[in-house]
């Protein structure tokens, strides 16, 4: 008994894949000209000079998967978690997890190019935020059903046949209006075995 839950336990820990490496962009593609670099071990993004919007994407894609990881906003902070996402250069097809500064939905999922806000969370949850400090934003996508924590907070849990058919890669955003800067860390994906 013991032996196969050690079992379970070491495979299902083999599963985890960090996404970032704490060094360098490995395995991630830039799309868009504002800036995306390493520093003391954390990945920073930052307007840059056009002030336009940027992704950085995974260069694998994930379907059906349980995300976490840590952002840390400094100035504007208005930025968010693209899943099952492609892109044509600074244009993206797929569904944002926002992430922004207070009273700006942190948690909600967003539609770009397409049908906007799908779900925002409930106001009162709102200060499950801490700007200005990190905070670990959790998001699982299983087929049509995509929920999303913030700091063990659960924020929105949307069914939706659209995204259910979606495919494409992680990325993170910047969003475009400059005077923007996020941290994040501790980028962990963990691929769902759900056939």
């Amino acid at each position: 008994m013991t032996l196969s839950l050690l079992a379970i336990q070491w495979s299902s820990a083999q599963e985890t894949i960090e996404l970032f490496n704490g060094k360098n962009l490995d395995g991630w593609i830039n799309h868009g000209e504002e800036k995306w670099f390493v520093e003391n071990g954390e990945l920073i993004c930052e307007s840059g000079p056009k002030a336009e919007y940027g992704y950085l994407s995974t260069e694998d894609y994930y379907d059906d998967f349980e995300l976490t990881l840590e952002f840390k906003q400094e100035a504007d902070g208005n930025s968010g978690v693209f899943i099952r996402s492609t892109f044509e250069g600074t244009k993206v097809s797929g569904w944002q997890v926002e992430v922004a500064p207070p009273g700006k939905d942190t948690g909600g999922i967003y539609e770009s190019y397409g049908r906007g806000w799908l779900i925002k969370p409930d106001p009162k949850k709102d200060k499950a935020l801490k700007m200005g400090e990190w905070n670990t934003l959790k998001i699982r996508a299983e087929g049509s059903n995509i929920t999303s924590w913030l700091n063990g907070t659960e924020m929105v849990h949307l069914e939706d046949e659209k995204i259910g058919k979606g495919k494409g890669a992680i990325a993170l955003q910047i969003h475009d209006g400059g005077g923007i800067r996020v941290k994040w860390r501790n980028i962990k994906v963990k691929p769902l075995n759900t056939h």
